[in-house]
């Protein structure tokens, strides 16, 4: 990778990884061709500048597909850093037949010849049953690192738990300058027990940068280099000394050339981390962004998004 580019050490085993992946929720869930022409676009980008660090799941649809193609048509499907999760395990208790079809689908969409990086129990579901088994797969060789995510904030507390006391050696969580939770308990038990930490939504799934579309990054980040708002976001939340990695996702090729750039440059201090919060805490919205929808003016049209609209026509609830 360019030497220029911000890395951050994996704890347990001192290998080093950039400062900010891609995630690939509901973006890279696309089938059709313009819109695969426009996040192989965002893959390939994000390789080109630096970008080693890519995050999947079987829940989000086409997300592992689409990556393997771009993958192979890019030959880095054994260089590339593979983030993914597993959440099903069997038809019965300790039942493993789910989770072991999952890993082959994984290894076979994406065309490795290696164990898979880190697997991750997605958020939490089945822990009890899935952590035994990463351990297992792991001691197999069939993955290198394994890890637990959850993006709910009402969850932290257990999530902490199980870094305290699963010898995990990753943990994501939903980190942001606006949502700052994790820092309670998460984010440090990883720092206490040497335990990397991925961050998602760091961008608030465009919320944050809805929120300051009329609005210019002020002058004394401008001083430090952040020259757009997806720097100002994201170097907030790398300049944590706990986060390894942040992943934020996009299908917009320049928003991805802005994102990447928050690896490169100086960080800021403690001091101007605080203030940075106090600035966003003067503009109008940013106390109520928890209520706004995700992606505010985007669609979305792949596998997940059509299945969430034919059960929200069937359903006659739907969380708010």
């Amino acid at each position: 990778m360019p030497d220029d580019v911000i890395t951050r050490t994996i704890p347990s085993t001192r290998e080093r990884l950039p400062a900010i992946g891609l995630g690939t929720f509901m973006t890279f869930d696309t089938l059709s061709d313009r819109g695969r022409e426009r996040i192989r676009e965002v893959a390939r980008r994000h390789w080109q500048e630096g970008g080693r660090v890519f995050d999947v799941s079987p829940l989000y649809g086409r997300s592992e597909v689409n990556l393997g193609d771009f993958a192979s048509e890019m030959r880095i499907n054994d260089r590339m850093f593979l983030a993914n999760k597993i959440w099903a395990t069997g038809d019965h208790l300790w039942d493993d037949g789910h989770a072991a079809d999952s890993l082959r689908r994984t290894v076979k969409r994406l065309s490795l010849d290696k164990p898979v990086d880190l697997m991750q129990c997605h958020s939490l579901t089945n822990v009890d049953v899935i952590i035994p088994l990463l351990h297992a797969w792991k001691k197999e060789g069939r993955i290198r690192y394994l890890g637990v995510t959850h993006h709910e904030p009402t969850y932290f507390g257990v999530l902490a738990s199980w870094v305290e006391r699963a010898e995990v050696d990753f943990v994501q969580v939903h980190y942001s300058i606006h949502t700052r939770a994790a820092e309670e308990r998460v984010i440090r038990a990883a720092a206490d027990r040497g335990v990397a930490v991925l961050v998602n939504m760091p961008l608030e799934k465009a919320r944050l940068h809805k929120i300051v579309e009329n609005h210019q990054v002020p002058d004394f980040a401008r001083e430090l280099g952040m020259d757009t708002w997806s720097q100002y976001f994201l170097k907030w939340v790398i300049s944590n000394p706990a986060v390894t990695c942040a992943l934020p996702a996009t299908t917009n090729p320049a928003h991805l050339a802005e994102n990447v750039a928050a690896m490169r440059g100086e960080l800021p201090d403690a001091e101007t981390r605080d203030r940075m919060v106090r600035h966003m805490e003067t503009i109008p919205g940013f106390d109520e962004l928890a209520t706004m929808p995700w992606y505010p003016g985007k669609t979305f049209n792949g596998l997940v998004s059509t299945a969430q609209a034919a059960v929200r026509k069937r359903s006659p609830w739907w969380p708010s």
